[in-house]
């Protein structure tokens, strides 16, 4: 299948952001590779009009990273106007990439292809989050899904992305961790334990700007180039797309929306994560004695917990709309992408909600914006741990 130029623009299109300097080839390497992983089928011609190189050194480029073993071409598309082209894909097998979420009550791993096709998945459940535990058994996980590879493959597995949340200490303290097991995660370096037990080259991201970038890259095109994002689980996690780029800030944690502080309710200000998140809603239901003796939100008994869910969805709702409406005033955007760990009933009717709270806002000339159910859930922070090194590796 050709790719169909539709003219309209995506957030990945390179733009003229390619480069004719002999010296900045790597640079033209990745502008190429960009347009042809983001427009599968592309042509020749269309890579040098998107990519703003000259069609010779767009040939050149594609025969390099052929040979490389990144791209394929598939059979000419004859009887078309002009000369017959060649669609250009990327070879999922050139690249591999593991990403883990460590959350408070179980890590999710996903090993991806280039295309970010998920080719191998685990799940380590836990009561509390021990880092030196976590470390071991993750050791062990990634040699499974490295060993389900073929052996031609594994040398192209290079990267690790470890997703980890920005309020880990505060979680924990809710949790119940003891004041030991919160001063273990501070000083515990899990970037250099990780890169020494599995060989891989690890990076770091917030869980939120790690899930907010694997739901653009499921986007349809084209994909918006600003938005807000949303993961209700057992905190709430957030990022934000701003003029295409994912907002991470000098340290990699901004967009920490989870901490702004609202107030909703009687019980006074108090920090957004602690009223719309799943640990909020269990707090609930354990002053009221219906406390969810599963650990996975799947297994909860949601009929018996009916009336304290739809209490905890107003709120959730008031909060959201409040950190919605304060955070558009600074990036001006029109979009929230809301997505969550709970069944996709519950996610649909808290986006409902939080549209209609939105529109209630008591703000004059306020367009409320546009609200989208997510589409990836738990799975989220680990598949944009895994995307986000990729990405920056190859495009």
């Amino acid at each position: 299948m050709a790719f169909d130029d539709d003219g309209a623009d995506d957030v990945f299109e390179a733009g003229g952001r390619g480069m004719q300097h002999h010296g900045l080839r790597r640079a033209n390497e990745k502008a190429v590779l960009t347009v042809v992983g983001f427009n599968p089928g592309v042509s020749n011609a269309q890579i040098a009009r998107k990519s703003g190189l000259a069609p010779q050194t767009v040939s050149a480029i594609l025969g390099d990273i052929e040979r490389a073993g990144l791209i394929r071409r598939g059979p000419v598309m004859r009887g078309r106007r002009g000369q017959p082209a060649t669609p250009i894909f990327l070879r999922p097998e050139g690249g591999y990439a593991i990403g883990v979420d460590i959350g408070w009550r179980q890590a999710e791993l996903v090993l991806i292809d280039l295309n970010a096709n998920i080719v191998g998945s685990r799940r380590l459940p836990y009561a509390i989050p021990d880092p030196a535990s976590i470390v071991a058994a993750l050791e062990e996980l990634v040699a499974a899904v490295k060993a389900e590879l073929p052996q031609a493959a594994r040398s192209r597995l290079l990267d690790l992305g470890v997703a980890l949340p920005a309020d880990m200490a505060d979680g924990l303290r809710r949790l119940g961790a003891s004041a030991a097991q919160v001063t273990d995660w501070q000083a515990f370096d899990i970037s250099a334990a990780l890169a020494a037990r599995t060989g891989l080259e690890v990076n770091l991201f917030n869980d939120g700007n790690a899930a907010c970038w694997a739901e653009l890259i499921a986007r349809p095109r084209p994909r918006p180039g600003n938005f807000i994002y949303f993961l209700v689980g057992t905190s709430l996690a957030a990022g934000i797309v701003a003029d295409g780029k994912l907002w991470e800030g000098p340290t990699g944690k901004a967009a920490n929306l989870g901490a702004m502080v609202v107030h909703v309710g009687a019980d006074g200000p108090g920090m957004a994560r602690h009223i719309a998140s799943l640990a909020a809603l269990e707090e609930r239901l354990r002053r009221v004695g219906m406390d969810q003796a599963a650990a996975d939100p799947a297994l909860w008994d949601w009929p018996k917990i009916g009336n304290a869910v739809d209490r905890w969805i107003e709120d959730s709702a008031e909060a959201l709309a409040r950190v919605c409406f304060n955070t558009s005033t600074v990036i001006e955007s029109h979009l929230v992408v809301l997505d969550s760990i709970l069944p996709g009933p519950l996610t649909a009717r808290l986006a409902k909600r939080l549209a209609a709270a939105l529109a209630a806002l008591p703000v004059p000339s306020y367009a409320p914006p546009e609200i989208l159910v997510g589409q990836l859930g738990r799975q989220a922070p680990a598949l944009g741990a895994a995307e986000l090194p990729l990405f920056r590796r190859y495009f």
